[in-house]
């Protein structure tokens, strides 16, 4: 799989992405992740000449008014077409763009993500948004993590990529480690049998210790 992701602060996702099973994906060639910042997209204001901040904007006042800055549509469309870039299969290529209005993510999109692609483009917002034309630009899915506003896309994106990710085959190591594909219970013991806090003891459910899995798979489902 790889991600492509379209954002203004591609350094916010060093941290996560660099650590744990994310990285090991990486380097065992399972996903690629490819940044692309629309600051790069603009207008050279003169051959040779070294662009300023100034030059480097990308966002511009709202039509209509209202508070904050809009990103604009050319940097966008430019960074997502170098991203797509000529790629045989287009079919293979989905493209999200996310918005608190779109479709809310789920675990069932991140399947089909997963088995239909080879390339997903992120498209991360900041300020006010992005200027909604490149949404006519290009076909693309509008997606939602949930009900509430963030200030930018890119922990939505690296929400997706980890979700979509584990569902690769490999990332995981070991694919009964799906919790989806299994009876899995959110409440989850290791030892000591016994454990001593304040005076007090607190012990695994005795179920657990049991040994009988049919009795346990009844606790977890009903957990």
């Amino acid at each position: 799989m790889n991600y492509h992701i379209i954002s203004l602060f591609p350094q916010s996702f060093d941290s996560y992405i660099s650590e744990s099973i994310l990285k090991r994906a990486q380097e065992n060639k399972k996903i690629k992740i490819k940044f692309y910042n629309p600051r790069d997209f603009t207008i050279a204001s003169g051959k040779g000449k070294k662009q300023s901040y100034s030059d480097r904007r990308v966002d511009d006042k709202p039509y209509g008014g209202g508070p904050g800055m809009v990103i604009e549509a050319l940097p966008v469309i430019k960074a997502i077409a170098k991203a797509v870039g000529k790629k045989s299969n287009k079919k293979k290529v989905k493209i999200v763009w996310f918005t608190p209005s779109g479709k809310q993510f789920d675990t069932t999109y991140a399947k089909e993500l997963a088995v239909k692609y080879t390339d997903i483009v992120f498209v991360c917002g900041r300020y006010e948004g992005i200027d909604a034309r490149v949404k006519s630009a290009f076909k693309m899915d509008e997606i939602s993590i949930g009900p509430f506003i963030l200030t930018g896309g890119e922990l939505p994106a690296m929400l997706l990529i980890d979700s979509i990710s584990r569902q690769i085959s490999g990332v995981l190591g070991d694919n009964t480690s799906l919790e989806e594909n299994r009876i899995a219970c959110s409440d989850v013991y290791t030892r000591p049998e016994v454990v001593e806090y304040k005076g007090k003891k607190y012990k695994v459910p005795k179920v657990l210790l049991s040994g009988n899995h049919k009795l346990i798979d009844e606790w977890k489902k009903n957990k």
